[in-house]
């Protein structure tokens, strides 16, 4: 029954967002057990705590650390279907910071801190995003940008993690820039 019932969900993922979740169907077959203690990390973040443009970011940023395609739209999607205008997503994906607007530039360069890492910088960052959002804020910039890697990593250690593509974003495909921080 649960495997039934996981089953349904994914299929409803998959069609919602127009994605081919083989690695996680891979997974159900292995442990339905293992498919919904996943699922249920996914949600960990405290999304109304901080602005969708900052999470949108950070997330856009740990996403493309681990993977090229895919993933990351699905990520873009998301955004965009939490109100992220299209030229802040787009200037997201290139990586323009001074296109952004303030709350995405933030997430953004918190997240790249964060990853690369540059301690000295997420410290100030950090500091900048508990004073304009509350620690509320800081946990949910840093689930976010913490469970956004789970799934492309799942998918790579299932082999599933072969293609990039570009990315759509209102219509116009673009080629996001590559934030992979190990080389």
């Amino acid at each position: 029954m649960l495997k039934a019932l996981l089953s349904r969900q994914i299929d409803r993922f998959e069609q919602t967002w127009s994605y081919d979740a083989g690695y996680l169907r891979r997974l159900l077959a292995a442990s339905p057990a293992s498919v919904l203690k996943f699922s249920l990390v996914s949600g960990m973040a405290p999304r109304q705590a901080a602005p969708v443009a900052s999470l949108a970011a950070a997330e856009i940023v740990a996403t493309l650390a681990e993977d090229c395609g895919p993933c990351v739209q699905i990520v873009a999607d998301k955004a965009a279907a939490a109100g992220l205008p299209a030229e802040t997503l787009r200037a997201i994906l290139d990586g323009d910071v001074q296109a952004m607007g303030h709350d995405a530039a933030l997430g953004w360069r918190f997240a790249r801190a964060v990853l690369d890492p540059d301690l000295d910088a997420a410290d100030r960052l950090r500091d900048e995003i508990v004073a304009l959002f509350g620690e509320r804020g800081l946990a949910a910039l840093a689930l976010a940008l913490t469970t956004a890697r789970l799934y492309p990593t799942l998918k790579y250690a299932l082999g599933y993690g072969r293609t990039c593509t570009r990315v759509v974003v209102d219509g116009q495909p673009l080629a996001p820039g590559q934030y992979r921080v190990m080389p």
